[in-house]
């Protein structure tokens, strides 16, 4: 291994012996060598760790720590990595083969950025398609992206690649948060650094499993991070694009609140939205939502 390596890859995970082991060998299985892998096995009670050091010996450096969640686990891997460009994979994702060598090529390509991202596949457990998650669709152009991407601050880490001086800027992830510590960290990153894309799908994702999109609290952490973040950019962005990111983040929130059967909460959401919205188009949204919500209040008290 060079005395500086080139590119590290951070593996955070917990109680995933058998996933994360993928994981890494999409890692290994890179055409442009990955030169440093770190899993961090946040607490896991399956034996992983002993597991990993059987499979890959000194391939891969596996740190063991007590249970302190995702955003914990990244930033040791973070701090411990020594490459010159990180890149992310939880222990879920992979890698395909041309992920680290189209990436690197991009960010030498375009010194002033600092990050770089890619269209992600998005599968089922059964391995079977759902569909491809085609970031041009929100980030319209490469450079200072967030005009954009405060409408949508989807980030699916694996699909991140980033000079080590992004982190050194910014930081790591926000360990207050459970959920939603992605999106908060594309935001920081957008407000400093110029991001951009790779329009091919190099990395697949699994979905619909026990991944921590799943927990309840994701919507109260997505709509906190949007609140605190686009309060943050007030005066920086146009005031009415930024309302109607906020009113449309209320609207997305609230959907999944009804859905959960959080009435009450879905509710207050939306009103903040119908009155945060700046022009009839989101509070039409608003109103979907409440004829979305009595259809499915009527299905529960009058089953068929």
């Amino acid at each position: 291994m060079p005395d500086r390596p080139e590119v590290s890859a951070i593996i955070p995970t917990y109680n995933r012996r058998e996933l994360v082991c993928r994981a890494i060998d999409s890692v290994l299985a890179q055409h442009h060598r990955v030169d440093e892998i770190i899993v961090v096995d946040d607490g896991s009670g399956d034996g992983t760790r002993t597991a990993l050091q059987e499979r890959y010996g000194d391939r891969v450096t596996c740190l063991w720590q007590e249970n302190a969640g995702v955003s914990a686990a990244r930033n040791r891997g973070l701090a411990l990595a020594r490459g010159r460009f990180l890149a992310l994979l939880d222990s879920d994702d992979e890698w395909l083969p041309d992920k680290t060598g189209r990436q690197l090529d991009w960010l030498h390509a375009h010194p002033d950025a600092g990050m770089v991202v890619c269209d992600v596949l998005r599968v089922d457990p059964q391995g079977r398609e759902i569909d491809v998650l085609r970031r041009r669709a929100i980030m319209r152009r490469d450079g200072w992206v967030l005009p954009w991407i405060m409408h949508q601050p989807v980030l699916v880490p694996a699909s991140v690649m980033l000079r080590r001086e992004v982190v050194d800027d910014v930081g790591g992830f926000d360990e207050s948060l459970a959920t939603a510590e992605d999106l908060e960290f594309h935001l920081r990153v957008a407000q400093r650094w110029q991001i951009g894309l790779v329009e091919e799908p190099l990395v697949r994702a699994l979905r619909g499993h026990d991944g921590l999109s799943s927990l309840s609290g994701t919507y109260d952490d997505h709509v906190a991070v949007i609140e605190r973040v686009l309060e943050d950019i007030r005066g920086t962005v146009d005031e009415q694009e930024r309302l109607r990111a906020l009113a449309a983040a209320y609207v997305v929130n609230a959907r999944g609140m009804v859905m959960e059967g959080r009435w009450r909460d879905g509710w207050k959401l939306a009103s903040k939205a119908w009155w945060t919205a700046p022009d009839m188009t989101t509070r039409r949204q608003v109103l979907a939502l409440a004829g979305f919500g009595g259809r499915r209040a009527a299905r529960q008290l009058w089953p068929s």
